[in-house]
């Protein structure tokens, strides 16, 4: 039976009993929204595609691949893993590294559009049970010039995001439509499914204390 926690048994804990299984500053901002008590670890993982594996099985696999990277030592923990992933007709783009791979991957998008999966797990240390979902989120790009590609590069160095831009930043005047459920799931965490995934273990958002 998975456990149960109600918000008075997490508060009376010593150490926030939620985990971020991520140094993104990005995801951190994002999880800082639902103002609960958490702490963050890196976790280190095999990121490698398998021969023939889905964008989308890709994404799931390794989000739950981070929060059990982590979980050793933490008996009685909720672990919070994310993965994400963009495509292009199936053709999967990952973190650019550098300059010359960002401004291929933004040629490429430049007036088509980009799907992004994200990956998001919930892992209950205590129970072993491990919440899993794939978030899909669709990007129309502008048709955007050769010095727009690169002004926006040299300006945010987007090196280690999928997709080579910053939502948060200026990022978003690289787009001309949005389509998804959750805008928090371009940044790199689904709240909106994160949220059902911490009421089913227990935690109620809506009457949980702000963290400190």
């Amino acid at each position: 039976m998975p456990l149960r926690l109600s918000s008075k048994l997490t508060l009376r804990m010593p150490n926030p009993s939620l985990v971020l299984a991520s140094t993104s500053p990005f995801r951190r901002t994002l999880l800082e929204r639902l103002g609960v008590p958490f702490s963050t670890a890196a976790p280190n993982t095999d990121e490698t595609r398998r021969p023939g594996e889905k964008p989308q099985e890709l994404v799931v696999r390794l989000a739950e691949a981070k929060a059990r990277a982590v979980a050793e030592n933490r008996p009685d923990a909720l672990i919070v893993g994310s993965d994400q992933v963009a495509c292009i007709d199936g053709t999967v783009l990952g973190k650019p590294g550098d300059r010359a791979r960002a401004i291929a991957q933004l040629t490429l998008a430049s007036g088509r559009e980009v799907v992004f999966y994200t990956g998001l797990c919930l892992l209950n240390t205590a129970t072993g049970r491990a919440q899993v979902h794939c978030e899909p989120f669709r990007v129309h790009f502008r048709q955007l010039s050769s010095a727009q590609i690169q002004g926006y590069v040299d300006r945010e160095q987007p090196f280690d995001c999928a997709g080579s831009f910053k939502s948060e930043g200026l990022g978003i005047a690289l787009f001309e439509r949005l389509v998804g459920d959750d805008p928090n799931t371009l940044v790199g965490l689904p709240l909106i499914r994160l949220v059902t995934m911490l009421e089913s273990e227990g935690i109620e958002l809506l009457g949980f204390p702000a963290a400190p």
